[in-house]
């Protein structure tokens, strides 16, 4: 078992791309990861077993950081919450896209810092206590902020229901978060033994959710193939170059910079593709810049980590 976890683990974005192209030559394959389970969106479920995950490796001293480092945390969400949704509407006007295209590639920069960026900092040697503080603090903030940059940004030209989207991510994230808290303080014993094999679930979850949004959307993402890869691998990178910018000027030192990089490069896609399919149902294509950015980000990172590891980071 452990030998496959470890599989799992090196070889993710190996995965991942065999997952998309099992999706768009089988679209029907994970069409069930779209369906409902007792009433509940079954990617909202897929969703919440990866943020309790999240929450059994999180300690109090991960939000003890806060007080410790104000800076540096300050520095990093505000840069979470500023340049990735500012570059996102960038490029949904610079490139006039439709509906669905903007809807769902503004979704994916209003999100916190996904789980995966704290994997890629330590295979960066980045700085791995910044990297899951900034982690743990976007995604406790997320309620708040994400429905209300989203509204500020698109509120006036498609509307939702932003106090219904701030619902929507407390169920999905903070409720499942806070169970894994709470059985990580009661049982920590369990949780250091259930961290060996959280990650490589975690990851192939991901993957199946990529796979449904691409099956689905099959239609949609090989009509408009070329713009979507094209601002999704735009995104990632502004965003990652801006990161640097930003830890530069805030006088961070080489390992902090490479983690804010990484931080705000690598986004909750899988969360945005859940709202885009609750908060925008009449958009199909609102699913799409999130499936992609997902598969993107972790094959990308994967190759990045090694590059910094390599080159920067020493």
């Amino acid at each position: 078992m452990n030998r496959i976890l470890e599989i799992v683990e090196k070889y993710f974005f190996l995965i991942i791309v065999a997952a998309v192209i099992i999706s768009l030559t089988y679209p029907n394959s994970f069409k069930w990861v779209l369906g409902k389970v007792a009433g509940f969106n079954t990617i909202d479920l897929l969703l919440g077993v990866v943020l309790f995950g999240m929450g059994t490796t999180l300690k109090p001293e991960n939000f003890v950081k806060v007080f410790k480092s104000p800076k540096e945390i300050l520095v990093g969400i505000s840069a979470q919450y500023l340049i990735m949704p500012l570059l996102a509407f960038a490029i949904v006007s610079l490139f006039s896209l439709d509906a669905g295209l903007t809807v769902g590639l503004i979704l994916v920069g209003c999100v916190p810092g996904g789980t995966a960026s704290d994997v890629i900092t330590f295979l960066a040697k980045g700085d791995l206590a910044l990297s899951v503080s900034l982690t743990a603090v976007s995604t406790v903030i997320s309620p708040i902020l994400t429905p209300l940059i989203v509204f500020l940004l698109i509120g006036n030209h498609i509307p939702f229901n932003p106090t219904s989207m701030l619902l929507s991510i407390v169920q999905i994230v903070i409720v499942p978060i806070a169970l894994g808290l709470a059985l990580n303080y009661k049982f920590p014993q369990l949780c250091d033994k259930l961290n060996d094999y959280l990650p490589a679930f975690s990851s192939i979850v991901v993957c199946l959710i990529v796979a449904g949004v691409i099956g689905a959307n099959k239609q949609a993402i090989v009509t408009s193939f070329g713009i979507v890869i094209f601002i999704v691998i735009l995104q990632y990178f502004a965003g990652m170059l801006l990161g640097f910018v930003a830890g530069y000027l805030a006088g961070m030192d080489r390992k902090q910079m490479i983690t804010l990089a990484i931080e705000i490069a690598f986004q909750n896609s899988g969360l945005s593709t859940s709202l885009a399919k609750t908060h925008f149902p009449s958009l199909t294509q609102a699913t799409v810049p999130g499936a992609i950015y997902s598969a993107w980000q972790n094959l990308a990172g994967s190759i990045l980590a090694y590059f910094f590891k390599k080159y920067i980071s020493d």
